[in-house]
């Protein structure tokens, strides 16, 4: 690595750190501010059928994304079972929501399918279609969302910025679909690697996927906060979070994501009542598939180190 290139990222580990530190110490002043009585308050008076109807919508969104990586089973033309995609990718989401991309998106999701036989570079294909779905289906829907804030939708935004952030986010998606589309032999050559493209067929199932995703997402978070405000202003707070999430590299965007939405919805809903729905969605989407993951992960663990002893009996 060159000076400049160790200088360079110095400086953005720095300017994260930074941010990071402003983020937590006027988050800590704003905290100061609220009436966290009336925050318990809200949360206790959420109704049940509120918190079992996002449970369940999350428990669907997470099961979409977890589809994710059959598509790269298809994609590489590995063996493995569905079953044993399925529980992977859910296990690595939510480890990679709650502890951040490198320890659950890569580390994880590699010690889990080379154990079961996929070579390094075949499970990083799997993983890299999973991460290019994800963030299709995210361009797709953002620019929907800020196109019609740009055009007199009740957002909390507008204006021409969130016109041109919109067309840019669908010219991305565009991009990669008319290249899928329209490349021959599915094979695009990026400096010294060959990359083959996903068919037809795959792109749509890929978009349809990540879609319904995001879709299903910003549901969790428009149910409880108990249709308070427009589902599309929820989606569209909820992506704009996801994006500052990625920036600050802060693993399940503690702070970011309730950054952002007090700063863009609090003139519509109630602090208290706001701050209340983003506890639920915290426990309801992040805590509670992590505890299950983690604990399927224990199992797997448990059942390799039984067969282990077993082998070496």
């Amino acid at each position: 690595m060159t000076r400049v290139a160790t200088t360079r990222a110095w400086a953005l580990r720095a300017l994260t750190l930074a941010f990071f530190a402003a983020l937590m110490y006027f988050g800590w002043r704003y905290a100061r501010t609220i009436a966290w009585q009336d925050v318990r308050q809200a949360l206790a008076a959420t109704p049940a059928h509120t918190l079992v109807l996002a449970g369940a919508m999350t428990a669907f969104s997470h099961a979409v994304y977890s589809s994710f990586d059959l598509l790269g089973r298809a994609y590489t033309g590995h063996r493995l079972r569905t079953v044993q995609v399925l529980g992977i990718t859910f296990i690595s989401y939510a480890f990679n929501l709650n502890l951040g991309s490198l320890v659950g998106g890569i580390a994880l999701r590699l010690r889990l399918y080379t154990r079961l036989g996929l070579s390094t570079l075949t499970a990083m294909r799997v993983f890299s279609l999973s991460i290019v779905t994800n963030w299709l289906g995210f361009l797709v829907l953002a620019g929907g969302v800020f196109l019609l804030a740009s055009t007199g939708h009740a957002w909390p935004l507008s204006g021409p910025t969130l016109r041109w952030l919109g067309l840019l986010a669908l010219a991305l998606a565009g991009a990669y679909i008319a290249l899928c589309l329209r490349t021959r032999r599915r094979r695009l050559r990026l400096f010294r690697y060959a990359l083959r493209l996903p068919g037809p067929g795959l792109v749509a199932l890929q978009l349809a996927l990540s879609c319904a995703h995001w879709a299903c997402t910003g549901s969790v978070l428009y149910i409880l906060l108990q249709l308070r405000v427009d589902y599309l202003s929820v989606l569209g707070v909820l992506l704009v979070a996801a994006v500052a999430g990625v920036l600050t590299h802060i693993p399940a965007g503690l702070g970011v994501l309730e950054a952002v939405f007090l700063s863009l919805l609090s003139d519509t809903v109630p602090t208290p009542v706001l701050l209340a729905a983003l506890l639920a969605y915290r426990a309801i989407y992040y805590l509670v598939p992590f505890a299950l993951a983690a604990a399927l992960y224990g199992v797997i663990e448990v059942r390799r180190a039984r067969a282990t002893q077993v082998r070496s009996a």
